[in-house]
């Protein structure tokens, strides 16, 4: 089952169960990296559940590197074969980022510590601080996950856009709701009023009125 898993966790595999997989997708003959990958402690990712697939494993993603096709790979395992991996944050995994990203790293960790949240990465930054390959572009964005656990403060939205006005890359990324629900920041904070945004969860998409989510926002 993947009850107590939300999208964006990590997971390690264990490494038997690993290549039994590895060795039921003929496909994947030949991609790299993929035969060391769980020997060697890499992280897998929780994504959301695709249509028609069952509930009794866990839906994961990882993508290769985009020397490698930059492919993004698809499975599922039984949690019984998974162990939580702890996430790092944006403090911790600034260091693998270009030196032109710094200021604003170091900005939107302040952001953070303002808002006592910890932002951590997905995407590019996390996979080349995790693994030790090469994932991180000239074109790459930086993609931040803000977990908010007892509701969105209130100008934090406003803050991480003040960063990213200046910032020499694009900043994309989630605002993380107390149920795990994740949202666009932008689209959070630019929706009209009436309007609505995209929330994803392990099971779901849907459009949510922006009221009904800014209405957590704590004041």
């Amino acid at each position: 089952m993947a009850e107590g898993y939300s999208r964006h966790d990590l997971v390690r595999a264990d490494p038997t169960a690993w290549a039994a997989w590895l060795a039921s997708r003929p496909d994947l003959a030949g991609a790299p990296h993929l035969d060391g990958w769980a020997a060697a402690g890499r992280p897998l990712i929780v994504r959301r559940r695709n249509p028609g697939e069952g509930s009794d494993a866990v839906p994961l993603g990882l993508p290769l590197p985009p020397a490698d096709g930059k492919r993004r790979i698809g499975l599922a395992l039984p949690s019984a074969m998974l162990s939580p991996m702890v996430a790092p944050d944006l403090a911790a995994s600034g260091r693998h980022a270009p030196a032109a990203w710094q200021p604003s790293i170091g900005a939107l960790v302040e952001v953070g510590r303002h808002h006592a949240i910890v932002p951590r990465p997905f995407g590019a930054l996390l996979w080349q601080a995790l693994t030790g390959l090469t994932y991180l572009s000239a074109s790459s964005d930086l993609d931040l996950l803000w977990p908010c656990a007892t509701g969105v403060p209130a100008g934090l939205l406003d803050r991480i856009g003040s960063v990213a006005d200046s910032a020499s890359m694009r900043i994309d990324g989630e605002i993380l709701l107390p149920d795990g629900t994740g949202v666009q920041w932008r689209e959070l904070r630019d929706a009209p009023e009436g309007g609505s945004v995209v929330a994803k969860s392990l099971d779901r998409v849907a459009l949510v009125p922006a009221a009904a989510l800014r209405a957590s926002i704590r004041r």
